[in-house]
């Protein structure tokens, strides 16, 4: 339902309101459900949670105790860490919350990739009047929602805007129901992923379709990549154990060796198009790295700075360490803030692959988790968490499946062993 509402929702603005808003029900629910599990019956009983989600819910706790000492160490006061403590509860916990919600709760995963290709039939419907407000008169921003008042790091969160025009072309740019384009991107890509894996063929081909138009129509650089290979790459490591694969992939790795040259050059013309295709931006996100690094470095490698600043204009006062996931952890939280997130997310990726092997689920969060890690070289996940959560929620499903599957593999090795 939440996820066929989006629409809805972003009319309303109230996108960034419900996401946390959701992370946290279901989490309650979620924390209700393991602490009766012992008085349910047999079969509605949830699985020992996965040490994954452990890891998670750990991690994303650190992250608030990180928070806390980086503002006592930098004397930022009260105000400014409840301010940042709220901030926390919209984004870094909704990373741990949802698969936590999706690992204790019996949710089925076919249920998210039908929403998910509803509301693409719903995106595509609507996707004539995206297309002509540019070029009939209609304002880009149409408004922006009263409910800004509860708060967030913008107004473009609750912004309600047809189009964007890109700065020095003045070519149209859509973000549909995201606060900026690349951001769509992202979303654009989640869906797809899901509709691949619906069974209706006709449901597939609309929920495909309009993840695609959005991809396309978002200009997202990055969206593109991930298209290209994330998808191949979690389908490749869930055939592992075929001997096919194996007998494929050796005539690729000879091609590879004989022609690396060649390859390398054109992966370096590669990249050259990749930067040059907005120069500006990159330009601007590369200088937003090195100050976050070399901030980090010498001002606080610990703890961090506790709270994002802008930054000169030379990177046209943006946040610095934004656009970039472990630079902006750097900066703000430290090394022990990097490493809050990146364990967890370790973790996950190696559980997700090793579940691709035996389940679709599994391979479906692999190439979820492989989505995040390559999006967090290019976004703050944390800001973008109460649009992606489908994502979160399928990985939850996923370390609930190997716990199911781990407690079966149990109980089949202690049914076989003979009594003493």
């Amino acid at each position: 339902m939440a996820i066929q509402s989006t629409w809805l929702l972003w009319v309303f603005g109230g996108l960034y309101i419900a996401g946390p808003a959701l992370a946290w029900i279901l989490g309650l629910m979620a924390a209700v459900t393991l602490y009766l599990g012992p008085a349910l019956p047999q079969h509605q009983r949830p699985p020992p949670l996965h040490p994954t989600i452990l890891l998670w819910l750990v991690g994303m706790l650190a992250m608030l105790v990180i928070l806390i000492v980086g503002h006592v160490l930098n004397g930022l006061g009260l105000g400014k860490t409840i301010k940042s403590s709220i901030g926390w509860a919209k984004g870094w916990a909704l990373i741990a919350l949802f698969p936590f919600a999706g690992a204790v709760l019996a949710i089925r995963p076919e249920v998210i990739y039908r929403a998910v290709c509803r509301l693409g039939l719903q995106t595509l419907i609507l996707l004539p009047l995206f297309l002509v407000a540019p070029f009939i008169g209609l304002p880009g921003l149409l408004y922006v929602s009263p409910l800004k008042i509860v708060g967030g790091s913008g107004p473009e969160y609750f912004a309600v805007i047809l189009y964007t025009l890109e700065p020095g072309t003045g070519v149209p740019r859509w973000q549909f129901f995201a606060p900026w384009a690349p951001a769509a991107g992202m979303v654009a890509v989640v869906h797809i992923l899901c509709a691949l894996e619906e069974k209706h063929l006709g449901w597939k081909i609309i929920g495909v379709g309009a993840g695609l138009m959005m991809a396309l129509l978002c200009q997202s650089r990055l969206a593109l990549v991930a298209l290209a290979i994330v998808w191949p790459l979690a389908f490749g490591i869930s055939q592992l154990r075929r001997p096919w694969t194996w007998f494929t992939a050796a005539p690729a790795i000879l091609g590879l060796g004989l022609f690396a040259p060649q390859l390398q050059m054109l992966l370096d013309q590669a990249i050259a198009r990749f930067v040059g295709a907005r120069a500006d931006s990159s330009r601007v996100r590369a200088a937003l790295g090195r100050i976050a690094v070399e901030r980090w470095r010498n001002e606080a490698p610990w703890f961090g700075h506790g709270v994002v600043e802008n930054g000169p204009h030379l990177v046209e006062y943006m946040p610095i360490g934004s656009h970039h996931s472990w630079f902006g952890l750097l900066f703000v939280k430290g090394i022990t803030g990097l490493f809050a997130l990146l364990l967890p997310l370790l973790a996950s990726l190696w559980m997700a692959a090793r579940l691709s092997l035996t389940h679709p689920v599994g391979r479906v969060a692999l190439s979820m988790l492989l989505l995040l890690t390559l999006y967090s070289f290019g976004e703050n996940l944390e800001i973008l968490s109460y649009l992606y959560w489908p994502a979160l929620l399928l990985v939850g499903v996923a370390a609930r499946t190997a716990s199911l599957k781990r407690r079966l593999a149990v109980a089949a090795r202690d049914a076989s062993t003979p009594a003493s």
